[in-house]
């Protein structure tokens, strides 16, 4: 038995005829993120240069651009859409619990460093 995936992004919003113009669809809208992530690189606008939480808010604007690639790549191109609604908590549940925790460590030891460097504790560069 052959299982029909479904043809529609955006939550039925974009519908396609077929799975290849899905795929380009998919294509067109990821890259349109990475070339947002690209310009926002490129010309650093003053205004998200501003502090918030630890960091600065062009790093947050990165982060949550590169959480929306994934989890739209694991949503379409790993067919997360057609699992069970158990499996995709689980997934995606599991892979925002790690992301946030990774995040937490980067802001915990990058403070502990910039602390170290500021305060003029190093001896020795490493």
């Amino acid at each position: 038995m052959a299982h029909e995936h479904k043809l529609e992004i955006f939550r039925g919003l974009v519908k396609f005829k077929s799975n290849t113009q899905k795929i380009w669809g998919v294509l067109i809208f990821l890259a349109l993120i990475t070339a947002v992530e690209v310009i926002l690189g490129i010309y650093k606008p003053e205004s998200f240069m501003a502090k918030f939480l630890g960091m600065k808010l062009l790093n947050w604007v990165f982060i949550i651009l590169t959480i929306v690639k994934a989890y739209y790549i694991t949503w379409d191109f790993m067919h997360m859409r057609d699992e069970t609604k158990a499996l995709r908590r689980m997934v995606v549940w599991t892979s925002i619990f790690l992301i946030c925790y990774l995040i937490f460590i980067l802001l915990q030891e990058g403070g502990y460093i910039e602390s170290v460097y500021s305060n003029g504790y190093v001896k020795k560069d490493f």
